[in-house]
């Protein structure tokens, strides 16, 4: 069960419910959010009533919970959720695209990503200071450097960024450096101990699937972070693995219809990683939006020939903008705009 509090409820409020479901013989976990409180109550809920809570004084609501993703599942709100990354809202009626390249190289190539992420019209932008790559002898990314480089670049067009998280040591040089969405990526979704350490901060989390992860898997992550108190969380799928070898991953659109049914969190879809090769993209990227998918991770390189990483599957700087122009005529199909 959980019971969902005012927003203005008292910590002695909070306390008594606290103390009434541990009377019950069950735990607690308090989720504070940066819009509500949920407590969680951990144990046979049968043993519970939505009645012996909803009148105490701070609570808006209670309810029972089947599932074990509690506070991310659409049972706990059946709205869907809007992250707001810097004003600009992932969820909702409208799409974002984040395009970017795979890593950070150089001042001069993260100047001409950003002025080509511009001109396309994507409203934020990515780009991998750290990298984790299969072989530990390519390139692992520029570090801290490549944070300053990335937001110097991304200043000069507004552009919010988006850089993954490997490490729980980085979390604050990751903060001094302003980052707007921390992604973890494909090989750390389940890596609890940096899941829990982003639940404890409000920035906007993209968590991508793993490997070969289930949905089931993927929801529980998320419920590690949301139950640190950190809600604002966005699903990337970004291709599973199976036996098939004509491509690098398997985009799995199949999951998009399923979480949303599952979660009231937004779900975009990374069509880069799912193809690896530049001309599989557009076509991917296509039916991520078609399907519901409410934005997408496009790599681009100014120069993809040269690009230090992924570079079979980077779009040119026009390839994005076409993608950019028929992407804008689906998105009008169902109903959103990009």
């Amino acid at each position: 069960m959980i019971i969902i509090m005012n927003k203005d409820a008292t910590e002695e409020q909070i306390g008594t419910i606290t103390k009434k479901l541990q009377d019950f013989g069950h735990g607690v976990n308090i989720s504070r959010g940066t819009s509500r409180i949920v407590i969680g109550a951990i144990g046979d809920e049968s043993k519970l009533a939505p009645e012996l809570f909803d009148s105490l004084p701070g609570v808006e609501y209670s309810m029972h919970i089947v599932k074990q993703y509690k506070i991310v599942s659409r049972e706990s709100q059946t709205t869907d959720s809007v992250i707001d990354v810097s004003g600009i809202p992932i969820g909702g009626q409208q799409i974002q695209v984040i395009g970017g390249p795979c890593s950070v190289e150089t001042q001069e190539q993260m100047d001409l990503s950003a002025q080509f992420v511009a001109a396309a019209e994507c409203r934020l932008m990515r780009g991998g200071a750290f990298k984790p790559r299969t072989s530990p002898y390519t390139f692992q990314g520029k570090g801290k450097d490549g944070l300053t480089i990335f937001r110097r670049a991304a200043s000069k067009y507004n552009l919010p960024i988006v850089t993954e998280l490997m490490d729980v040591r980085m979390l604050d040089t990751f903060l001094e450096h302003d980052v707007d969405i921390i992604q973890i990526g494909t090989r750390n979704m389940q890596n609890f101990d940096l899941l829990k350490e982003v639940g404890r901060i409000s920035k906007p989390v993209i968590l991508k699937r793993g490997l070969s992860a289930t949905i089931s898997e993927w929801l529980m992550a998320a419920e590690y972070i949301a139950a640190g108190g950190n809600h604002n969380i966005i699903f990337c799928e970004r291709g599973i693995r199976t036996f098939e070898t004509a491509y690098r991953n398997v985009m799995d659109v199949t999951c998009i219809p399923v979480l949303k049914r599952e979660t009231h969190l937004p779900v975009i879809v990374d069509p880069s990683h799912a193809g690896g090769k530049s001309w599989m993209v557009p076509a991917l990227a296509r039916a991520a939006i078609a399907a519901g998918a409410d934005g997408l991770l496009i790599e681009m390189h100014p120069n993809p020939c040269e690009a230090w990483c992924d570079a079979d599957q980077a779009l040119n700087p026009q390839e994005l903008k076409d993608l950019m122009a028929s992407l804008k005529g689906i998105a009008g199909v169902i109903g959103r705009t990009i």
